[in-house]
């Protein structure tokens, strides 16, 4: 068994977190003890990079319930839970390379470690272990992973699956240049991901981050979210319930026309940070904050991301603006700016803070998603695991949906463990509905 992580010793405290994430992951539980009868993924290799954290690692142990043997990376530097990767390794027999802070020869060095055992699916969060795999990294020479589907390189695997936007907007590129390898499931698309972990994951999580790196007053402050997809929706709700005063960015006219009917301002970027004591970018998009952005912006305004790359603030920009700059706390960055004044006056000095280094603020300054919601979503890689064992032979090099019968299985099985019934169309309300007829 090979892993590096930060230290074994952690793993009693690790193994307690997950217990603790475990107990509330009811539908992971019940795919779990099906997968350990069945042994669907029997003999199967499975990489994963995805955040190392208490959640992913129910994930690890119910996809090694049903039989296949993993190998885990951090699709993040700061997301990594030592004590979970420790716990992982130690008590359930799970190859872990992940550490906390690792810089980013690290990172991918630990990501070509996955890819050493020729894993026949991929698991990805954000699409740089696929990405990796594209960019003419050489897997080994030795076992060759069994070529299925549509005349595939036979040490490529089978097909992946990819759990966020930005990882999805990536593998739609390369299948748009027809560039793609080989099959994803963009596990991010379906309904019982995005209408849940998006936004009221990353809406609790965001806010949970700012409050433990800062521990700000919301209310009565003006909140800027860039970004008004699902993520930026969820935090834009969040922010607005705690009493803040929300201003949303958002170039597309669609989403920026729901937001006005929301209740929220619209504004340009360049227009919004004059009024923000607290910014939050959720786009997936690069430099969405940037230098022209840094110097209208009002002494100690808070600056944090939420989209999964540190790409979205213009970090080296704002380097090159500071005079001085310094971690004032734990995750929190001063850097001091000089502004000039017209007409002669002086030129005055504003602080900005950037929360975890602009990455990921709710892991890199908080514990990620909630176990309840992050239930739903790992329960749709699981069961798109299991859906590529059986199917793998039939599938394209495409991005491709969760099928609508996995979606609607984990609803139902979420509905389950809540004790919630529903109600039942009969026979006739069926024919009815898939009936050309008129009403009448």
């Amino acid at each position: 068994m090979r892993f590096e992580i930060k230290d074994l010793g952690l793993r009693k405290e690790g193994r307690k977190r997950i217990e603790w994430a475990n107990s509330r992951m009811p539908v992971l539980e019940l795919i779990r003890e099906r997968f350990s009868k069945e042994k669907p993924l029997k003999g199967i290799k499975i990489g994963a990079c995805l955040h190392v954290t208490t959640e992913t690692a129910v994930l690890a142990i119910t996809l090694k319930a049903g039989g296949a043997s993993l190998r885990v990376c951090a699709s993040n530097p700061l997301s990594t839970q030592d004590d979970v990767s420790a716990s992982l390794v130690s008590d359930y027999g799970i190859e872990v390379f992940a550490i906390r802070g690792e810089d980013r020869n690290t990172y991918y060095r630990h990501i070509k470690k996955v890819l050493e055992i020729l894993p026949q699916i991929t698991l990805d969060d954000g699409a740089d272990l696929v990405s990796t795999i594209h960019k003419n990294f050489k897997l080994p020479l030795g076992e060759k992973s069994t070529s299925g589907g549509k005349n595939r390189n036979s040490k490529l695997p089978w097909a992946g699956t990819e759990e966020t936007t930005t990882g999805v907007i990536r593998l739609r590129a390369l299948e748009k240049e027809g560039r793609l390898l080989y099959p994803i499931i963009a596990v991010n698309d379906a309904q019982t991901k995005y209408l849940f972990d998006n936004r009221y994951g990353t809406g609790q999580s965001t806010i949970d981050g700012i409050l433990r790196a800062t521990n700000k007053l919301i209310a009565g402050s003006c909140f800027l979210v860039c970004g008004y997809g699902f993520c930026g929706r969820g935090i834009a709700l969040r922010a607005k319930g705690m009493g803040a005063n929300v201003i949303v960015v958002e170039p597309n006219p669609l989403r920026a026309l729901e937001a006005v009917m929301d209740g929220y301002r619209v504004l340009p970027v360049r227009e919004a940070v004059k009024f923000a004591d607290i910014i939050v970018t959720a786009t997936g998009d690069i430099n969405v904050i940037r230098g022209e952005h840094f110097l209208l912006m009002k002494d100690k305004v808070l600056l944090a991301n939420a989209g999964h790359f540190n790409v979205e603030i213009d970090i080296k920009s704002l380097e090159k603006l500071a005079v001085k700059k310094r971690e004032i706390k734990p995750l929190v960055s001063e850097y001091v700016i000089r502004v000039g004044s017209s007409r002669g006056t002086r030129p005055s000095l504003r602080r900005i803070y950037v929360l975890g280094e602009g990455r990921l603020v709710n892991l890199a300054c908080a514990e990620g998603h909630p176990a309840e919601v992050m239930d739903m979503s790992f329960a749709n890689q699981a069961l798109s695991c299991e859906y590529i064992a059986k199917n793998y032979q039939d599938l394209e090099k495409k991005v491709y949906k969760v099928p609508s019968l996995i979606d609607e299985e984990v609803a139902y099985l979420k509905l389950k463990s809540l004790g919630i019934r529903i109600e039942k169309l009969t026979s006739q309300q069926r024919r009815y509905l898939s009936s050309w007829q008129e009403g009448t």
